[in-house]
C-alpha cells in the first residue's frame, strides 16, 4: 500500500507509540504497530521525514527511529537541556531547538551537527522552517521572534514581540505565519513582518495546524478544537474533541478529504473527517486509547519525500543498492569536525 499513513505519538511516560491507519468504509481502525522506549524522561516533540522519526525529551537527547525498518537508529547529543522542538525539512536536514537557547542543524546523511546557533537568550520555545527550506523562524523566552537565513546560518531579522511566544508556524504557502502567545494567535505577513490580525482562543493554546493556507486549527487547555478563517480571524467550526485538554493536532489529505488527527491528555488519538470546502462539524472516523498522557504527535507517510529548494541540487538516486544510512556515534557527544564553524550569534 503506497499511501500508508502511520501515527506517531509521544507521552509523559517516556514511550513512543506507532499506529497504522487503516481506512474503512464506515469506521477507520488505528492498529498498534510499534512502541519504542529510548527516552528516560517525558517526550516533548516528534517530527517525521521520509524514513526517520526524531523525538525530543526532557532527558536532553534526540532519539532517532528508522520507520522503514522499525528499529532504533541512535541518539543525537548536543543540547544541554530539554529539547523543546524538532523539525525535519526535506530529507536532508533536521532542526532542533532547546532550553539551552541553541538551534542545531543536523545532516540526516551523517547525523552530524552542521551548525549550532545561539538563537535565544533563555529557551528556544518553537521553530518553523519556511516551505522553501531557506528561512526559519524561532521564538524564545527572551521575548523575541527571530528569522534565520538557513543557507548562511545567520540571523536575518530580530523582532521584539514583548511577550513570551510559545509557538511559531509558517503557513503552507509561506507568505504568512502564526505566532501563539498564551490564548491568542497573531497572524503575520512575511512581506512586512507585521500583524494583520489576531485569533482569540478561550484558553491557553498548546497546538496549531494550518489545514490549508486560509484555515488554522487550534487546540489547547479545552476539550474543543476550533478552526479559524485566517483572513477574517473568525471561528468557522468548533467541536468537542476530547474529555481533557488537546495537546497536539495534525492533518493529512486522503482522497480529497482532510483527516484531522487530535491527541489529548485523556490518552486518546482521534481521526476526524473534515470537508474543507464545507465546514460543518467533523465526523469521528476512528479512535484509539493509548492509556498514556500524550504530549506530541506526528504523521508519517510511507516514502513521502518533501522536496525543498535546498534538496533539488542533490544527485538523483541511481538504481544501485542504497548505502546503509549512517548512525550517530554511540555513547559519546557528537563532536563537530574541525573545519565546521560553530556559529555564535552576537547578541546586541
Amino acid at each position: 500500500m503506497g499511501d500508508q499513513v502511520e501515527l506517531v505519538a509521544g507521552c509523559y511516560e517516556q514511550i513512543v507509540f506507532g499506529y497504522r491507519v487503516c481506512p474503512g468504509d464506515e469506521e477507520w481502525t488505528i492498529e498498534p504497530n510499534f512502541t519504542h522506549h529510548a527516552h528516560t524522561a517525558s517526550l516533548t516533540s516528534v517530527s517525521s521525514s521520509d524514513q526517520f522519526i526524531a523525538t525530543g525529551s526532557k532527558d536532553e537527547t534526540i532519539q532517532l527511529y528508522d520507520m522503514s525498518k522499525k528499529t532504533e537508529h541512535g541518539a543525537l547529543l548536543h543540547h544541554d537541556g530539554t529539547i523543546s522542538c524538532l523539525e525535519f525539512y526535506g530529507t536532508s536536514h533536521l532542526l532542533s531547538g532547546g532550553q539551552d537557547g541553541l538551534i542545531c542543524v543536523w545532516s540526516t546523511k551523517k547525523w552530524e551537527c552542521l551548525k549550532s546557533i545561539k538563537a535565544h537568550k533563555g529557551h528556544v520555545n518553537s521553530l518553523s522552517v519556511h516551505p522553501s527550506g531557506k528561512l526559519a523562524l524561532s521564538v524564545g523566552t527572551d521575548k523575541t521572534l527571530r528569522t534565520w537565513n538557513l543557507i548562511e546560518g545567520r540571523s536575518a531579522f530580530i523582532k521584539n514581540i514583548k511577550q513570551n511566544a510559545e509557538i511559531v508556524l509558517w503557513s503552507p504557502d509561506g507568505d504568512q505565519y502564526a505566532v501563539v502567545v498564551n490564548d491568542q494567535v497573531d497572524i503575520y505577513v512575511l512581506k512586512s513582518a507585521t500583524i494583520i490580525g489576531t485569533i482569540a482562543f478561550t484558553k491557553r493554546i498548546s497546538c496549531v495546524k494550518f489545514l490549508k493556507n486560509t484555515l488554522l486549527a487550534v487546540g489547547g487547555d479545552d476539550e474543543s478544537v476550533r478552526i479559524y478563517d485566517v483572513t477574517s480571524q473568525k471561528c468557522v467550526c468548533e467541536f468537542k474533541a476530547h474529555e481533557n485538554r488537546v495537546k497536539a493536532i495534525d492533518s493529512f489529505m486522503k482522497d480529497d478529504v482532510c483527516v484531522l488527527v487530535t491527541a489529548s491528555n485523556d490518552g486518546f488519538i482521534k481521526l476526524w473527517k473534515l470537508n474543507l470546502e464545507n465546514l460543518e462539524t467533523p465526523s469521528l472516523l476512528g479512535q484509539v486509547n493509548t492509556t498514556a498522557r500524550l504530549t506530541c504527535l506526528s504523521i508519517w507517510k510511507h516514502g513521502e519525500v518533501k522536496e525543498t529548494i535546498a534538496d533539488q541540487s542533490a544527485q538523483p538516486e541511481t538504481s544501485k543498492a542504497v548505502a546503509e544510512p549512517s548512525k550517530p556515534a554511540k555513547g559519546k557527544r557528537v563532536r563537530l569536525p574541525g573545519e565546521e564553524v560553530i556559529l555564535e550569534e552576537s547578541m546586541q
